[in-house]
C-alpha cells in the first residue's frame, strides 16, 4: 500500500479536529485502503466496507480509549485498526507474524476485548460497565453488534440482564440484513417492520428497559455524528438502530454481499474475482454438499441443520432444492444441537452442519441433549484443524479433545473425501448412537464427485505402507502430508504408515498388530495433542501394558497464530518437509 494513502489516516486525537469535509474525504481513504488491501488477500471485505462511517463517528464522538469500543465478532473492525495505529501494518494484516483480523487485546489499547465469535459483545461491555460503576469511574462503553449476531442466544442473555441495570452501555444495532448469508428468523422480520418506522410496533428492547432510537442511515456521517452526540449525554442502558449497506463503495461488493463477504483475491478497481489458476481440485465442502443433496434424495428421513453458514457448508444447492429438509437457524448453534436432538427422537436422521470451532459453543447440548439420550445426530464437523488467515478464534483443532472424552459419542476422521462420501452413506443407513465425521476447510483430492458410495466398516483403520522398524499413525487429511514425506525421507523402508481412520472407537486389532510389530510409534494429528487422538493410543498402550516408546506430533499447549495455511503447517513441522525431518531424525538417533 501506497505510504501517500496511509498518510491521510489520522489518529482518534487528530481525527476528532477534523472538519465535515476532511471527515467525508477520510471515509473515501479508508475504503481505498481496505479495497487495496484486500483485493491482494483474503480478509472481510464486505462488513469493514460497510462499517467505515460508523468507525470514524464512533471515534469522533467517543473518548477512545477511554470510552471503550467493542467489536462484536470482529468482521467490521478494519477502519477501526487503521485509525488507532496500525495503517503502516495493515498491508500485513492476516498473514503470519502480522496484524490479526479481529480485535486482539495485545495488539493495541483501543481493543479492549477479543473477538472472534458472534455475541459475545453486550456481556463484555456489560461487564466492563458494572466494573466502572464498583470503582466509580465514569465511561461510555459502546457494544456494536449486527442483526445477525443480536440474536444469538447469548446476547438475548445479555440483554436480559442490562434491562435490569443502570449500566452505562450504548448497544449500536448495525443492521445490513445480512450475517455471512442472509439474516433468516422471525427478528429479521422484525428488523424489517422496524426501518418502516411503524410506531405501532411494539418495541422488543424498550420492552426489556433498554431505551430505542433509530433505525437511522449509518451511511450519513453527519447524523451519525450527531446522533451519537446525543447518546454520549446519556446514560444507562440504550441502543441505537442504524441501517447500513455491506460492501458499501465497491458496487459489485454492494449487489453480491454473499460472494464478497470474504472473496479472496479480486481487481480493486472493478472488484471481478481473479480466475483460478488452471483446473482446481474440488473442495471438501462441495463434496459434503453433493453428497448430501445425493442421500437426500435416497432417505426422506435426513434433515440437514445448519447455524447460518449455508454457503460455506456447500448447503446453498440442497436448501434450494429441499427448503423444509434444510434448516438454517441462524447464529444459534446451541439451539441447533438440540433441535437436532428433537427431531431425532421422532425417527429423524438430523446431520448438524457446523465449523469445529462453533461446535465448542454448544457443547452442553452435545452432552446432555444428544449423547447422554444417545440420539443419532451426525455432527458434521467443518473447518477441522488449521484453516489459515482467521486465525486462533477459528482454527478447529480442539474437537478431537473435547468430543473424545463424551459417552456414546463416535468419532471419524477421513483421510481424503472419497472416505468422508462413504462415511456419509453409511451414517445414513442407520445409527443408535451419534457420531462426529470431521474434515478440513480447503481442497480435496477429487476432480469430479462420484457416487459410487460403500459402507464403511466401522470403528477400523487401515494400514497403506508396511514398515520394519516404525510404526506412523497418522489422523485424517494428514495422512497425505506423511505419504508425501515417506517418499522423501532417508529410509522409506523402515517406516509403516497407518490411517487410524476413527479415533472412537479405536481400531484395537489393528492397534495390537502395530504394538507387537514395531519398535517405536508416531503418532501425526491435525488437533491438540493434549487429549487428542495421540492420547488415546497413549492410554490403549497403557492399559494393556505396552512398553515401547510413543511420540504424539500434533498441535501444541498453545493457540495458533493467523497466517495461510502452508506457512502455519511449515511452522508447527506438520508439512512434508517437517514430517520427513522429524522422521529422519528419529531413525538417526536410533541408530546412533
Amino acid at each position: 500500500m501506497s505510504k501517500q494513502l496511509l498518510d491521510p489516516i489520522p489518529d482518534p486525537d487528530k481525527l476528532r479536529k477534523f472538519n465535515s469535509s476532511q471527515l467525508l474525504g477520510l471515509t473515501k481513504t479508508l475504503r481505498q485502503a481496505i479495497i487495496d488491501v484486500l483485493s491482494k488477500g483474503e480478509g472481510h471485505l464486505g462488513s469493514s466496507l460497510g462499517s467505515v462511517e460508523l468507525t470514524i463517528a464512533l471515534h469522533y464522538v467517543f473518548n477512545t480509549p477511554k470510552d471503550i469500543l467493542i467489536w462484536d465478532v470482529g468482521h467490521q473492525s478494519y477502519s477501526h485498526k487503521m485509525l488507532t495505529g496500525r495503517k503502516e501494518d495493515f498491508d500485513q494484516l492476516r498473514q503470519h507474524g502480522g496484524i490479526s483480523g479481529f480485535p486482539k487485546r495485545n495488539e493495541s489499547s483501543y481493543d479492549a476485548f477479543g473477538t472472534g465469535h458472534a455475541g459475545t459483545s453486550i456481556s463484555a461491555a456489560l461487564g466492563m460497565a458494572l466494573s466502572a460503576e464498583l470503582n466509580g469511574i465514569e465511561k461510555q462503553h459502546i457494544a456494536i453488534i449486527g442483526d445477525a449476531s443480536i440474536v444469538n442466544g447469548m446476547a438475548f442473555e445479555a440483554l436480559n440482564h442490562l434491562g435490569t441495570t443502570s449500566a452505562s452501555v450504548l448497544i449500536v444495532l448495525n443492521d445490513n440484513t445480512m450475517g455471512i448469508d442472509p439474516s433468516v428468523g422471525a427478528f429479521k422480520n422484525y428488523f424489517d417492520k422496524a426501518k418502516k418506522i411503524n410506531s405501532s410496533l411494539p418495541n422488543f428492547f424498550q420492552n426489556l428497559n433498554i431505551p430505542y432510537s433509530g433505525p437511522i442511515d449509518g451511511h450519513d456521517l453527519d447524523l451519525l455524528i450527531k446522533t451519537l452526540e446525543k447518546q454520549k449525554k446519556e446514560s444507562g442502558p440504550r441502543l441505537l438502530h442504524i441501517i447500513t449497506k455491506k460492501g458499501k463503495g465497491l458496487p459489485v461488493a454492494e449487489n453480491e454481499q454473499i460472494t464478497y463477504h470474504a472473496p479472496g483475491k479480486f481487481d480493486p478497481i472493478t472488484g471481478k474475482l481473479n480466475p483460478a489458476n488452471g483446473k482446481q481440485k474440488i473442495k471438501f465442502q462441495e463434496v459434503f454438499g453433493k453428497t448430501l443433496t445425493y442421500l437426500f434424495k435416497q432417505n426422506s428421513k435426513i434433515i440437514a441443520i445448519t447455524p447460518a453458514m449455508p454457503t460455506g457448508s456447500g448447503l446453498v444447492n440442497l436448501m434450494r432444492e429441499f427448503p423444509d429438509r434444510c434448516i438454517d437457524v441462524g447464529i444459534a448453534e446451541q439451539h441447533a444441537v438440540t433441535l437436532a436432538a428433537g427431531m431425532a427422537t421422532q425417527g429423524m436422521l438430523p446431520f448438524c452442519v457446523i465449523y469445529s470451532t462453533f461446535l465448542q459453543r454448544a457443547y452442553d447440548q452435545i452432552i446432555h441433549d444428544v449423547a447422554l439420550q444417545k440420539l443419532p445426530v451426525v455432527f458434521c464437523v467443518d473447518r477441522a484443524g488449521v484453516v489459515g488467515h482467521d486465525g486462533p478464534t477459528h482454527h478447529g483443532v480442539f474437537d478431537i479433545a473435547y468430543l473424545r472424552c463424551i459417552p456414546n459419542l463416535s468419532i471419524a476422521a477421513p483421510r481424503n473425501a472419497e472416505i468422508l462420501q462413504n462415511l456419509l452413506f453409511t451414517a445414513q443407513l442407520g445409527l443408535d448412537h451419534p457420531l462426529a465425521i470431521r474434515y478440513p476447510r480447503g481442497y480435496s483430492q477429487l476432480n469430479e464427485v462420484f457416487f459410487d458410495l460403500k459402507k464403511t466398516e466401522w470403528g477400523k483403520g487401515q494400514c497403506l505402507k508396511n514398515g520394519s522398524q516404525y510404526a506412523i499413525i497418522s489422523v485424517g487429511t494428514l495422512a497425505q502430508a506423511v505419504g508425501e514425506a515417506l517418499t522423501k525421507v532417508d529410509h522409506p523402508e523402515n517406516f509403516a504408515h497407518y490411517d487410524l481412520g476413527f479415533v472412537k472407537p479405536l481400531d484395537v486389532e489393528m492397534l495390537h498388530e502395530v504394538f507387537n510389530q514395531y519398535k517405536h510409534i508416531i503418532v501425526f494429528e491435525e488437533g491438540t495433542i493434549k487429549g487428542g487422538a495421540g492420547s488415546s493410543v497413549l492410554e490403549f498402550s497403557a492399559t494393556h501394558k505396552y512398553k515401547i516408546p510413543i511420540d504424539l506430533e500434533g498441535i501444541p499447549d498453545k493457540f495458533i497464530s493467523h497466517g495461510s495455511p502452508k506457512k502455519l503447517f511449515e511452522s508447527l513441522g506438520l508439512d512434508a518437509k517437517g514430517i520427513c525431518k522429524k522422521l529422519n531424525s528419529l531413525s538417526n538417533k536410533n541408530r546412533e
